[in-house]
């Protein structure tokens, strides 16, 4: 396989890589960047625990290609952690219980980041809408949508 020279710009630093044209970018983010928040859950983009924001946009990162990425911005929630909003998100699913097994919640959190940049004090539909992709096998959804409500700024529902 013929190898081509991308650039990633990761959480605001770029990083030049040599990708197959099969490399995903979930691949290259965990094994060639060490960007271990993104997991992966299913492969097949059923599950969103590979969610990453590609140029602002939530994508799961199975399924694009790195090479698709190239010279495009990501974050990862790595970047995310100095945030502010990010810090209540964090504090508010801590104080929730809304992180049980961890396995889905750097999507979570990644997703309700999104959210909150938009939209100060979202619904409960708009949660719901906004995590939508992100499957979560321990909580229930409830602590999770308290969370993102509290940490959004808008208390809990």
């Amino acid at each position: 396989m013929t190898q081509r020279a991308v650039t990633l710009n990761v959480n605001g630093t770029e990083h030049p890589v040599q990708v197959d044209a099969q490399d995903r970018l979930i691949d290259v983010l965990r094994e060639e960047l060490g960007m271990k928040s993104v997991k992966e859950g299913c492969g097949t983009g059923d599950c969103g625990i590979c969610a990453v924001l590609v140029d602002g946009k939530l994508v799961n990162s199975c399924l694009m290609l790195a090479a698709q990425c190239d010279g495009r911005r990501v974050t990862t929630l790595e970047g995310l952690l100095d945030d502010p909003a990010m810090k209540r998100l964090q504090g508010s699913f801590v104080a929730n219980n809304a992180a049980q097994c961890g396995f889905c919640t750097p999507a979570m959190l990644v997703a309700a980041w999104d959210l909150a940049r938009h939209r100060s004090d979202p619904s409960t539909d708009e949660i719901k809408v906004a995590i939508s992709g992100i499957l979560c096998r321990c909580t229930g959804y409830y602590q999770i949508i308290d969370s993102i409500h509290e940490g959004c700024g808008g208390g809990r529902r």
